[in-house]
């Protein structure tokens, strides 16, 4: 164990890069006799910086750059806040590295960045060239790290139906863990989730393509700065995830096989991902865990570099998913050595192995048997080594620490985290105007049920006032909350009669139900289980809900959760049901707001809910011949439909207009509705088209959402809103696989939801 004691402030810091930058100069004098380029000359355009590095390095150090380890394996602080490091990781920077996953992830923004300057001047200061690291996190609730920003999961973002919001909130993300010293983030996930049995469901931003296709495009905008924010240190760079199809995995499970049609991946899997590359400027794509129609996504020659490299141009890294090359081999079962399948994964276009021992680590070997292979380690690193510059790690490396504690957490960005859940809060069922709850009124409420946390209570009283009196009871828990395998907790009658008790005394009854970070997770390998067979709620939650429900008086049903869930029971006997999937810090607070009407909900739902888990597959967008016929003893259809959600105001749209009856390939029409506020309060709406093929060559989607705006209107007001229907948006893909336009009728309809709206017709004329 080596510990390195370095008490780091900006002053030494400066001298410290001045020395570096000197000693950096000896290293190079033999390179700089026979070049006149030099890869440390910042004035030079990127490519040649790193055409003039590249030749300098050995094939290990080369290979040194295509790999990730964890920091768990000996990255830490001492107890006086100074880097120290195992023996394993020393050995691993002789050479350089590629990066380190989550350093300094447990500790506070200050002394994550004081951690990660010392990490990184010491990388710097032991490999022959001076090549910096990048330190990478995750972004599913804001950075992935302790102190700073807790915004809302993913999906919930997705309600809000918001995608300007979502780029606000990435941009935060970008600012805060770049001061926190970290430079990538293996965030947003790209993919399209239909299956909630899955437990990595709200990772992603729902069922829908062009839904999706917003929120990753805005999401990797914001993190990376627009791009600018990237070479100049303000942002970091983002990795798509997971290419292609991971979210929608057979069965649920994680690692299970992905059966997609080619022309569903083209036209509803392909699109997000293509935007990320084309339009976003991602920096990093991650391969997909398992395979894709048969073959195994790492080793998928055809997809990662014929259809992201060929096809879109793509010129980033592509990063494996954790040990997936490895597996290749011994999980995959699809290369007979570990050998062949680092082979496999570095033909097939995986730039970088994340973490394993067992890939990447035997290339060096592997050329002085083949030198051929060389030329693919060449294309790697040099992608790798294009992205540090672009960060402009080879420049500024280290993180300025004055700056770091006043620009995390600020005010801005709390208030960002509370203005995103108000918008992303979706009103399922509102009978006899249960809610909003009048805070001027004497009442005493009950605060109760499994999900109700420690701060619920003093988040409701900071909204409600002294007029509303509580009394809160968690009753009972959903698992043991084991972190691996959680397990079920056995029924307790005692907990049960408890809740009823004290509900008898209060006035107004909200459960807190649904799930939690146990009862949805992703999966691990070997060692952890996330994914669940049913999706109903789990314990006695709908027991709870039927013995208060009996009493007769108002039940308020908040939902928190991170999969879809069949709700049926809850549906049927909640007086009104707020949906807040996974809200951010201050999630209690935002729901108090919008029970208490200080806020109108206007949230809508990203994902189908369905009956009951025999539906699945379940989406809007399926084909008309799945809806053909129903099920046995079940009414037909979905809970609740995709684009769904109430408002305490009531909307009436009117005076459909299509500004042309025919579109041809090279015109485009404008379709237009008038929305009106037809209640008595201030509320916003998000205003849905959908588009229908009416005949196709090939079966068509029943219908695709195309375009939506979220506005806002006072009682009484009326506003009109438009779209542009184009060319692009008619195409898919036929008979021969190619995109195609095909002459014909087309719906389109403007609502409040997948399946309510006004309808027009226009022809497509070839």
């Amino acid at each position: 164990m080596m510990i390195l004691k370095t008490n780091y402030n900006t002053s030494m810091m400066k001298r410290q890069i001045f020395i570096l930058c000197v000693a950096l100069g000896l290293l190079s004098t033999s390179y700089s006799q026979t070049s006149k380029v030099d890869y440390k000359d910042s004035s030079l355009p990127i490519d040649e910086r790193v055409n003039a590095l590249l030749p300098l390095m050995s094939v290990e150090e080369k290979v040194a750059q295509m790999r990730i380890f964890h920091a768990l394996i000996g990255v830490e602080s001492d107890e006086e806040g100074n880097l120290k490091l195992s023996d394993k990781v020393i050995e691993k920077l002789k050479l350089g590295i590629a990066g380190i996953k989550n350093p300094g992830e447990h500790t506070s923004p200050i002394a994550a960045a004081k951690l990660n300057n010392e990490l990184q001047k010491y990388i710097i200061e032991h490999n022959r060239w001076g090549i910096p690291a990048l330190f990478v996190t995750e972004s599913y609730n804001g950075v992935d790290a302790e102190g700073c920003t807790k915004f809302g999961r993913p999906l919930t973002l997705a309600a809000s139906f918001n995608p300007g919001l979502v780029n606000r909130i990435w941009d935060v993300v970008g600012k805060e863990a770049r001061l926190r010293g970290m430079h990538m983030c293996h965030s947003p996930e790209a993919d399209i989730v239909r299956d909630p049995r899955f437990g990595r469901m709200s990772e992603a931003f729902g069922e829908d393509t062009y839904l999706t296709t917003q929120m990753v495009t805005n999401a990797i905008k914001g993190v990376q700065g627009n791009y600018e924010g990237l070479g100049n240190g303000t942002h970091i760079g983002a990795v798509a995830k997971h290419f292609a199809g991971y979210g929608q995995v057979l069965g649920g499970t994680n690692f299970a096989a992905i059966e997609i049609s080619e022309r569903t991946l083209i036209d509803e899997i392909y699109p997000p991902f293509e935007a990320a590359v084309k339009d976003a400027k991602t920096l990093g794509i991650m391969a997909s865990h398992g395979d894709l129609n048969g073959i195994a996504s790492h080793g998928n020659r055809e997809l990662l570099t014929g259809v992201l490299r060929d096809d879109w141009g793509f010129e980033g890294f592509v990063v494996s998913d954790a040990n997936d090359i490895g597996r290749l081999f011994y999980f995959m079962k699809v290369a007979e050595s570990p050998e062949a399948a680092a082979l496999m994964g570095l033909t097939a276009g995986v730039d970088i192995d994340l973490y394993a021992e067992d890939a990447y680590s035997y290339l060096p070997e592997m050329v002085k048997k083949n030198p051929k292979i060389e030329k693919f380690i060449d294309k790697a690193a040099k992608r790798v080594l294009r992205t540090k510059f672009i960060l402009g790690l080879f420049d500024n490396p280290y993180i300025d620490l004055t700056t770091v504690e006043k620009e995390v957490r600020k005010e801005s960005s709390l208030a960002l985290a509370k203005e995103a859940d108000l918008e992303s809060i979706i009103l399922l069922k509102n009978e006899r105007n249960t809610l909003p709850l009048d805070k001027r009124k004497s009442i005493k409420i009950a605060l109760l049920g499994p999900l109700v946390k420690e701060n619920t209570k003093e988040m409701f009283e900071s909204v409600s006032g002294t007029n509303i009196k509580y009394v809160v009871e968690k009753g009972f828990q959903l698992t043991d909350g084991k972190v691996d395998v959680p397990n079920l907790l056995e029924r307790d009658p005692k907990a049960l009669d408890k809740l009823v008790n004290i509900s008898k005394n209060a006035d107004v009854l909200i459960l807190f139900l649904g799930g939690d970070e146990h009862t949805a997770k992703e999966a691990f390998f070997n060692n952890a289980i996330g994914d669940r067979a049913t999706i109903d709620p789990v314990g006695a939650q709908d027991e709870l809900l039927e013995k208060v429900k009996a009493l007769g008086k108002p039940v308020i049903v908040v939902l928190k959760h991170r999969r879809t869930l069949s709700i049926n029971t809850i549906s049927e006997e909640a007086d009104a049901i707020l949906d807040g999937w996974d809200l951010s810090e201050f999630g209690d607070n935002s729901m108090a707001k919008i029970i208490f009407g200080e806020v109108s909900p206007s949230g809508k739902l990203p994902v189908t809910v369905p009956r009951a888990i025999g539906q699945l597959p379940f989406h809007y967008t399926m084909k008309e011949i799945n809806n053909k016929k129903g099920y046995l003893f079940m009414e037909n259809g979905p809970l609740y439909p995709f684009g769904y959600g109430l408002s305490y105001a009531s909307f009436k749209y009117s005076n459909l207009k299509i500004s042309n009856a025919e579109i041809t390939p090279n015109t485009e029409i404008t379709v237009s509705v008038e929305v009106t506020n037809t209640g008595s309060v201030k509320a916003k709406e998000v205003v849905q088209m959908y588009l229908k093929d009416e005949i196709g060559s090939v079966t068509r989607p029943n219908k695709e959402l195309k375009g939506f705006e979220k506005i806002e209107l006072n009682p009484g007001e009326t506003k009109t809103v438009r779209f542009t229907v184009t060319p692009k948006m008619l195409e898919f893909t036929g008979l021969k696989l190619e995109k195609i336009l095909e002459a014909g009728d087309y719906s389109v309809m403007i609502g409040t939801s997948s399946q309510e709206g006004v309808t027009g017709k226009f022809r497509l004329n070839i």
